[in-house]
């Protein structure tokens, strides 16, 4: 496995001025997939704005974990609600014309 998509959680940490037990419990509820290679944790580059979303609603808001679990579980649900609802525009929009 490359790990040139993958950053050192412990550079995270140092970056954003954050506890590892904050990523580790990120991790405990599903929220953030860490991998583990030779003893080194990672998180892949494509969760970085997740995780900074996350840590601005924990330092920001003073939000608890399980609080953040169930904004993003809203904010998934409000995703997926948006698609469905252009796929019924898009359709009424075919018995329109």
């Amino acid at each position: 496995m490359s790990l040139s998509n993958f950053i050192p959680i412990n550079l995270l940490c140092n970056q954003y001025n954050i506890e590892i037990s904050f990523i580790s419990n990120l991790s405990e509820f599903d929220l953030i997939e860490i991998i583990t290679i030779e003893k080194i944790q990672y998180i892949h580059q494509d969760k970085i704005s997740d995780l900074e979303k996350m840590i601005r609603i924990h330092h920001e808001l003073g939000v608890n974990i399980e609080g953040i679990d169930v904004v993003f579980n809203m904010l998934s649900k409000i995703h997926e609600l948006e698609n469905e609802l252009n796929s019924v525009k898009n359709r009424l929009k075919l018995y329109e014309s």
